[in-house]
């Protein structure tokens, strides 16, 4: 009996090793991305990918919109949830100078089109694969992490995690950030 336990959790753990998936933990950003949110904080300055033809995107050509940034991965379960209210409040608020975007964290785009027609999801995707914006520059330490960036481009609010109920606390923020001047 014991071999065939050996052999088994030999067979489990090389399958959790096989997808390697990115760190969002490092000791480095400790201080967490709720210390990003401030109306007093510097604007976000960030080039990734589009999905999926891989034409570069810089944050910095949304200024003057309201930008939510949901990072997310296809491995997590609520940014199956997550994603579609969004996509709805993209489509609330796009008239009023809201843009939303998916910031995907997968090191491989393939498991990326499956997931978008399962959730049935059409929002723009970003792409960052080595979650090197993720990590240095919103310091996410969970998935999904919503961003949301006034019309400067400065991180205000800062959400880890999803449940339905947030959506209020969402839309109230995304008010708030709309109604501010374009320009300060």
């Amino acid at each position: 009996m014991r071999p065939f336990l050996l052999v088994l959790a030999t067979l489990a753990l090389s399958g959790c090793a096989a997808q390697k998936m990115p760190s969002l933990t490092a000791p480095a950003l400790a201080t967490g991305s709720a210390a990003l949110a401030s109306s007093e904080s510097m604007p976000l300055e960030f080039t990734v990918k589009r999905y999926p033809g891989g034409e570069p995107h810089a944050i910095a050509s949304d200024r003057g919109s309201v930008v939510l940034l949901d990072v997310w991965a296809t491995w997590c379960e609520p940014c199956k949830d997550a994603l579609p209210m969004y996509e709805d409040l993209a489509k609330h608020y796009a008239g009023k100078g809201l843009k939303v975007y998916a910031l995907n964290v997968d090191e491989d785009a393939r498991a990326i089109p499956p997931f978008l027609a399962e959730t049935k999801v059409t929002l723009p995707v970003l792409l960052d694969s080595n979650a090197e914006v993720s990590e240095k520059v919103l310091r996410v330490r969970g998935m999904p992490t919503t961003v949301l960036l006034d019309r400067q481009g400065r991180v205000r609010y800062v959400h880890e995690g999803f449940a339905e109920e947030y959506l209020t606390k969402y839309q109230a923020e995304i008010e708030e950030l709309l109604a501010e001047p374009a320009k300060k």
